[in-house]
């Protein structure tokens, strides 16, 4: 059994979002920026996110994605299932039919080993939730700054000066008639 890079791409965008989404939306193009990941890959995977309910998005400026529950109530075996991720290390998918499609009871002599840690690996990823991986990754020392656009405020005394300096600006050239017509600038050549 191996997570393919399905599973391990969904849960690595939503430690991602989770650890931005208190800034508001957070948008794909920004989590496949940060993570290396494709966008339309992304766009994939967050559509079966939201049809789990597991993500909501916002359009529109400003938009993104967010927690469509708490991240202490997602767990990771939530995320893998809602993009499809098989979780099986038997050969046969769980069937036991591990010999043969049309034997139903050809099961091989390991089946109930893979089985078992199918169980046992179900158990563990329904334990850890998105909030203890957002946990682990600011233990780390992973500082999340708002990287959106923000109003820069000037100055009344800056204000003031780059008027003056426009208004200057605007007296050095020299005045030209306004040509608002066909006929004026037939004129005037």
């Amino acid at each position: 059994m191996r997570l393919t890079t399905k599973g391990r791409f969904a849960v690595t965008a939503m430690i991602d979002l989770a650890l931005r989404e208190a800034h508001g939306p957070v948008t794909l193009a920004g989590i496949s920026q940060r993570q290396k990941i494709s966008l339309s890959y992304l766009e994939q995977l967050f559509g079966k996110l939201r049809r789990f309910n597991i993500v909501e998005s916002t359009r529109g400026p400003g938009g993104g994605y967010t927690l469509a529950r708490k991240a202490e109530e997602v767990s990771v075996a939530d995320i893998i299932v809602a993009v499809d991720e098989p979780l099986d290390a038997t050969q046969c998918g769980g069937k036991g039919n591990c010999h043969s499609e049309e034997d139903t009871h050809s099961r091989c002599m390991t089946h109930d080993l893979w089985t078992n840690l199918n169980a046992k690996m179900v158990e563990y990823l329904d334990s850890v939730t998105l909030r203890d991986l957002v946990k682990q990754q600011e233990s780390r020392g992973v500082v999340i700054a708002d990287m959106r656009e923000k109003k820069v405020r000037v100055e009344p005394a800056k204000l003031k000066k780059t008027a003056v300096a426009a208004v200057t600006k605007k007296e050095e050239a020299p005045k030209r008639p306004l040509i608002n017509s066909v006929f004026n600038l037939a004129r005037q050549g």
